[in-house]
């Protein structure tokens, strides 16, 4: 092995074991492809690299043809044909550590499949393999040739690349600072990549997984709107030199305008062809162009800060379990409130479901409840053992449901009180019919530690604006948790202050998505759209959208339910507003009830 100094390394304290683990593979430079994704002792090498570099212990590497990818506690790498270049592959695995130790590898898949996740990804992998540089300086010359090998690919499939694919190459040419080779510079990527070139050096300055994906739907934005004609394309044109290299342009000022406006159409043409290429047609393509879609809201930045709402810090958030502690004499007061709004229903909707699993029976069983039919069987014949019947687990049953309650201040007087019954008479029906439930509320308020934070952080010079809850600490609380019968926390309902409902609905529906259910149901409570005292309305909003989005992907049904406000219309596209607030425990119920017997119900469906 080479001295370290040799490979550039820093090594300081335990960093020359690390960086001695990390490259016993070096003396290898090429084998055969068989004898690399078979041998038991190179992919042993890699895993140990892998483990040193990750500093996790249980992960492991393994070759797939379905590579390269990084899973939970694993590093898939591509099983590769012909000559090996490990230190390309050393680079490979050196990238693949870089996404997992550095980079939200979610809010990347989140990203519906086309040109935005593969710019996003562009620019991530530069931030992330930046930070990993920084920590091991020898992993530069692995990585590096690693963009080499790619570069190498890329040349010899450019004939046959459309012209999107080779635009996010330019990009990613870009990003790393590499010149494009003569064949791949022409005039409509050296155009377009004109366009964006001050996005590009922003997206280059990226410092988390959310800016770079900011980054790459600002760039694909930009482009669209080159095909759409929104930005005048005069104003992007290449450098002269690059023209004249490309077209072979005399130096005479009317060829070179008459390039310019040449590579400004083509520009405008070959962009048209990125928008609206079928392998793009993705909804995120159509929310961008749809003024109709649920999502054109999407606004990437709101002075400077990203749409999501992201805390300063969740260290001061607190969460209080009431279940089982209120007061019984209160809660049996509520509980006969609540039955006489809904026992009508509440019975009606035990006779479905009996009727329903009346059919569903599994019979022919050594245990369970005597089958009466079958008992004629016991007296003709003697050695008959299996009389009984189970009933099997239906679908109408086998669900879990959430109520989250909005406990701002302005539920205060008779709406948190209707909001109470409300809750009262869905949690005792639901146990009544042995369905899993949960209630939850949430509000936020001003924590002095949290303002002490803010201003420490001020006081440092830290830039704060990416945060969109800065001195308020949530305050959660579970009035009657899944798994238990006792209902009574539910008369301590009261208000607090304000209401940040990405952030809470995120909560809520992590406690959902643990329960064993073959269907899940999330109901929301609110009266208005949320709100913070230290957050700006607008990123409430569009985190709060974007946060119903992935919870529906993840399969769980969302109800809204706005009390004397429409606003849940704006957010859910299943819901209803109360507008007498009397009616709520009954119009609550009646949709829960609908939504229980609508067998095979999915909230994505509509």
């Amino acid at each position: 092995m080479l001295p370290d100094h040799q490979h550039g390394f820093h090594v300081g304290r335990h960093g020359k074991q690390r960086e001695a683990q990390r490259h016993r593979v070096l003396p290898v430079t090429d084998v055969a492809a068989s004898d690399l994704t078979h041998s038991d002792t190179t992919q042993t090498m890699l895993g140990k690299m892998a483990r040193v570099l990750t500093g996790r212990y249980g992960v492991t590497v393994s070759f797939d043809t379905s590579g390269p990818r990084v899973e939970r506690d694993r590093i898939v790498l591509p099983e590769l044909s012909g000559a090996v270049d490990l230190d390309a592959l050393t680079g490979q695995l050196d990238l693949l550590v870089a996404r997992s130790k550095y980079s939200t590898l979610s809010e990347i898949s989140a990203l519906n499949s086309g040109v935005t996740q593969r710019i996003a990804q562009s620019i991530e992998d530069r931030r992330v393999c930046e930070r990993l540089f920084s920590d091991y300086p020898g992993a530069r010359r692995f990585v590096g040739k690693l963009r080499e090998q790619t570069a190498r690919n890329t040349h010899e499939r450019w004939p046959t690349l459309a012209w999107r694919d080779k635009l996010i190459w330019f990009i990613e040419r870009a990003l790393w600072d590499e010149a494009p080779d003569v064949s791949e510079r022409t005039p409509a990527l050296i155009a377009t990549l004109g366009a964006v070139s001050e996005l590009l050096q922003t997206s280059r300055a990226s410092r988390s997984t959310l800016e770079s994906v900011v980054g790459a739907r600002a760039l694909v934005a930009r482009i669209r709107s080159l095909a759409a004609g929104d930005v005048n394309t005069m104003m992007f044109t290449a450098d002269a030199d690059e023209a004249l290299d490309a077209e072979q342009v005399s130096g005479d000022p009317d060829a070179l305008d008459a390039a310019s406006q040449e590579m400004s159409d083509a520009a405008s043409s070959d962009a048209a062809s990125i928008a609206q290429a079928p392998s793009d047609a993705s909804a995120e393509a159509s929310e961008a162009r749809s003024p109709a879609a649920p999502m054109t809201f999407d606004i990437d930045m709101i002075d400077g800060r990203p749409r999501r709402s992201i805390p300063l810090t969740t260290e001061f958030d607190l969460i209080t379990d009431l279940t089982g502690l209120g007061d019984a004499a209160a809660w049996r007061n509520l509980r006969a409130l609540a039955r006489a709004e809904t026992a009508p229903l509440t019975a009606r909707l035990e006779r479905a479901l009996k009727a329903d699993e009346q059919t569903h029976w599994k019979r022919e069983q050594e245990r369970g409840e005597i089958d009466r039919p079958a008992l004629a069987k016991l007296v003709v014949s003697p050695g008959y053992r299996t009389p009984f019947r189970v009933k099997r687990t239906t679908e109408g049953r086998d669900a879990a449901v959430t109520l989250l309650i909005d406990r701002s201040g302005s539920m205060a007087g008779e709406k948190i009180a209707l909001a109470r019954l409300c809750a009262a008479a869905l949690c005792d029906a639901l146990m009544q019919l042995s369905f899993k439930c949960e209630v939850l509320g949430y509000s936020s308020v001003e924590s002095p530690e949290m303002r002490a934070l803010y201003e420490q952080k001020l006081a440092e010079g830290v830039d704060v604006n990416r945060f969109n809850r800065r001195v308020e600490r949530l305050d959660l609380q579970i009035y009657k948790r899944f798994g238990s019968n006792n209902p009574a926390g539910l008369s301590a309902i009261d208000c607090g202050h304000e209401n940040p409902d990405g952030e809470a609905l995120a909560w809520a529906a992590e406690r959902l998505a643990a329960q064993r259910a073959g269907r899940r149901i999330l109901m929301v409570l609110s009266d208005g759209y949320p709100a913070t005292g230290d957050g700006h309305p607008v990123i409430l909003r569009t985190d709060l959208r974007a946060r119903i989005d992935e919870i529906t992907n993840a399969g769980i049904e969302l109800i809204g339910i706005g009390l004397l406000d429409d606003a849940v219309e704006k957010f859910y596209a299943h819901n209803i507003v109360v507008r007498k607030l009397d009616e709520l425990p009954t119009m609550a119920f009646t949709v829960l009830s609908q939504l229980l017997l609508k067998r095979g119900y999915r909230h994505d469906r509509h």
